[in-house]
């Protein structure tokens, strides 16, 4: 269980996150909405554990976060972190030993899937492979958290659909919370359990999708485009 408790974030004069409180529970995958700027990215950063909060608490399973965190939780970030004259290979060889609960095996798996191979050059990939890498090593954690930001980013959107349900199968849904910022809502909402909904670092809410295709009658890109006018 993720929980915020009026935590806010500040950079220099420009004010991330305004005092939010929530918590999360464990065993779904949600979606994190909002405009650019919004505090999407910074909310992921802080359960990380890669910025500290300017005030509140943030814990998990009531555990505060530290940047011991990255124990178990895994991180995509919208950056790439690449050592650029590694290879593929040489960065699952990396991560294994960076990361005791690092599986391998999985890690192989999910390059098949993404039609990716141990031998290429990190510099020679395109953007769109280099995306898919970033997903393949963030799933091969055997961790209860897993935080992507933008992992669709620079991917063709011929290949979008596929790599969406390959994350459900990569995911263990029984032990693992998710959480995904995307500007590609509409795509990604069909695996969607809940949406969290921030705007100009204030929280909006927090909503089961059923229930919102239930009550509101509407997806959740519509629902956007109605709340952010």
């Amino acid at each position: 269980m993720i929980e915020f408790k009026q935590v806010s974030k500040r950079y220099g004069s420009k004010k991330a996150l305004k005092d939010i409180s929530f918590t999360l529970p464990a065993g779904k995958i949600i979606g994190v909405i909002g405009e650019n700027g919004s505090g999407k990215s910074t909310t992921l950063k802080l359960i990380a554990g890669l910025a500290k909060p300017t005030s509140g608490t943030i814990t998990i399973d009531g555990q505060p976060v530290t940047r011991r965190s990255c124990r178990y939780v895994s991180y995509l970030s919208d950056s790439d972190q690449f050592y650029p004259f590694f290879t593929i290979g040489d960065m699952i060889d990396f991560y294994q030993s960076q990361f005791a609960d690092f599986q391998v095996e999985k890690a192989n798996e999910i390059l098949t899937f993404m039609k990716l191979d141990r031998t290429q050059k990190i510099n020679s990939l395109s953007k769109g492979n280099r995306g898919r890498l970033k997903i393949t090593l963030s799933l091969a954690r055997d961790v209860p958290i897993i935080l992507m930001d933008e992992p669709l980013a620079g991917l063709d959107p011929m290949v979008r659909d596929s790599i969406i349900r390959g994350l459900i199968s990569y995911i263990d849904i029984e032990k693992q919370t998710v959480l995904i910022t995307t500007h590609e809502v509409e795509e990604v909402e069909p695996i969607l359990d809940t949406m969290m909904a921030i705007r100009d670092g204030e929280l909006l809410c927090i909503q089961d999708v059923e229930e919102l295709r239930e009550q509101e009658k509407t997806g959740i890109l519509e629902w956007m485009k109605r709340v952010y006018q």
